[in-house]
């Protein structure tokens, strides 16, 4: 099985996955538990998603640049300050940190 085979299964399954969600009543999906479920759901895999790209490098785990400019921007998210500025700020952190040599 060539990687192409597993692409094209994986996407079958996702499409099949998605049209399997049509036939799901709407009174099922309108319960405060299915509303609940959907939202911690997405709210996990975001942080997962974002430890994931922050936390390794191919299989490693490492602890570079990378994790006090996502820490800076947590901290600049929870004071409410726009999402350019943080996103900036820890771009700058990460970088004087890189020219520091901390990590690559």
């Amino acid at each position: 099985m060539t990687v192409w085979h597993i692409v094209l299964l994986g996407s079958i399954a996702c499409l099949a996955l998605k049209f399997a969600g049509y036939l799901v009543p709407a009174r099922v999906l309108e319960t405060p538990t299915a509303s609940r479920t959907a939202n911690l759901v997405t709210v996990a895999l975001l942080a997962a998603l974002i430890a994931v790209q922050t936390l390794s490098t191919g299989p490693a785990l490492v602890f570079d640049a990378r994790v006090p400019a996502v820490l800076a921007a947590v901290v600049l998210f929870a004071l409410r300050v726009p999402f350019v500025l943080a996103v900036l700020a820890a771009a700058v952190i990460a970088a004087v940190l890189r020219l520091l040599g901390w990590a690559a």
